[in-house]
């Protein structure tokens, strides 16, 4: 007689985690169903970004960036997001498969109920987005991550650089952009965002030529 065995509750959730994993590194996938697939399996009170960075594998650079550029646009946290996208970065420029933070930030819990709120926010946003965003004029993936790791690393410094206030909208609104672009592989809203970077650096860079010779003028 043929014996039969049902499967447990732990390895159905086991089973349930590794399929999760697996559409979450497939290719391509909509911003927002990765966003929604990572709150479904938020922790209830806290979560790390270590714990971020491993679960979502292969998109936690987009995702781990998209969601640190919106907190980056809070005035009054601002400048902490900034720091912390500096990380993710500089590790996409350096090619690696995730992006990795110090063990202290890496493991410092979270609450959870900060970073649910900013998704609920920017999911619907993000599927309104998606009716024109799709996959098109892609690159290979490393190209395209060390191309959008350059562009986030001199926009986080013009965020974290510049003074004036509620400016962080604007580097941190491109960085959305570019971040929604890697996640979607859509080439050409990376490239419309990669144009933007090179305006605003372009343009705050002569601001601050023109700030500095207008102080040498005057005898500053």
């Amino acid at each position: 007689m043929e014996s039969s065995k049902q499967p447990t509750a732990g390895a159905i959730t086991i089973a349930a985690e590794q399929n999760q994993s697996r559409r979450l590194d497939s290719k391509p996938i909509p911003a927002s169903e990765v966003l929604k697939a990572m709150l479904d399996s938020l922790p209830p009170d806290h979560f790390t970004l270590g714990w971020l960075s491993s679960h979502l594998h292969r998109r936690s650079f987009g995702v781990i960036v998209l969601v640190l550029a919106l907190i980056a646009m809070v005035p009054g946290i601002s400048y902490v997001a900034g720091l912390l996208l500096l990380a993710p970065a500089i590790a996409m420029i350096a090619g690696r498969s995730a992006p990795s933070f110090p063990g202290r930030i890496g493991n410092k819990p979270l609450p959870t109920r900060h970073l649910a709120y900013a998704v609920r926010r920017a999911v619907p946003a993000l599927r309104y987005l998606e009716r024109v965003i799709r996959p098109r004029w892609q690159l290979p993936l490393g190209a395209t991550k060390r191309l959008v790791g350059v562009a986030v690393f001199l926009l986080t410094l013009l965020l974290l650089l510049t003074p004036l206030p509620f400016i962080q909208v604007v580097p941190g609104m491109i960085i959305v952009i570019l971040s929604v672009a890697y996640l979607e592989d859509d080439g050409l809203l990376l490239s419309l965002g990669l144009l933007a970077t090179l305006v605003l650096v372009a343009a705050s860079t002569g601001a601050v030529w023109w700030i500095v010779a207008g102080a040498k003028l005057i005898g500053l």
